[in-house]
């Protein structure tokens, strides 16, 4: 089992828009998918409170590529993205890490 950690920053005042389509739209699409989410989180306290923080577990980085581009070119999702868009971009910044746990991590 491996883990992303993925960071949006989002545009300023846009993180609620950012959380609402993970909620509503997103998360279904990835579950078409076979993708699972292990947890997402916001900044209570920090340098950002426009910051996005979520993690996805995958069993390997063949079934992250898969099921990543498979997610990526869904006609479903690719419109859903452009239509809660359509005012301008949400994120402004995205990044990643993909993680392997070490040999006393509590999660595997």
């Amino acid at each position: 089992m491996i883990h992303e950690l993925r960071v949006y920053e989002c545009v300023p005042g846009k993180l609620p828009d950012l959380l609402k389509r993970f909620d509503t739209i997103t998360l279904k699409i990835w579950e078409k998918h076979g993708i699972r989410q292990a947890g997402f989180w916001t900044t209570l306290i920090g340098e950002s409170n426009q910051t996005l923080y979520y993690l996805l577990a995958w069993d390997s980085l063949a079934d992250r590529e898969r099921k990543w581009n498979l997610f990526q070119a869904d006609a479903e999702w690719i419109a859903a993205r452009a239509k809660t868009e359509a005012a301008g971009p949400i994120v402004a910044k995205v990044t990643n890490a993909i993680l392997a746990p070490t040999a006393f991590s509590a999660v595997k």
